[in-house]
């Protein structure tokens, strides 16, 4: 379920997995490994929050063939 922040609609990591299609593990290995860079957002617990944008780019990384 996304959450709203003054008027900004935000998702949680098990969501952005869920809706690209990869394992949190992956997208973890990712963000470690630079191939996608970190979000600047997080909530009060530190936890990171994906715009639409995020997972936009996400997706394409996930689809990507080489």
């Amino acid at each position: 379920m996304p959450v709203i922040i003054k008027g900004e609609t935000y998702y949680r990591t098990s969501e952005v997995c869920r809706v690209v299609g990869i394992g949190r593990s992956t997208l973890f290995r990712w963000l470690k490994a630079g191939i996608l860079d970190d979000v600047p957002h997080r909530d009060r617990r530190g936890w990171r929050l994906f715009m639409e944008a995020d997972i936009k780019r996400i997706g394409e990384e996930a689809h990507k063939i080489k």
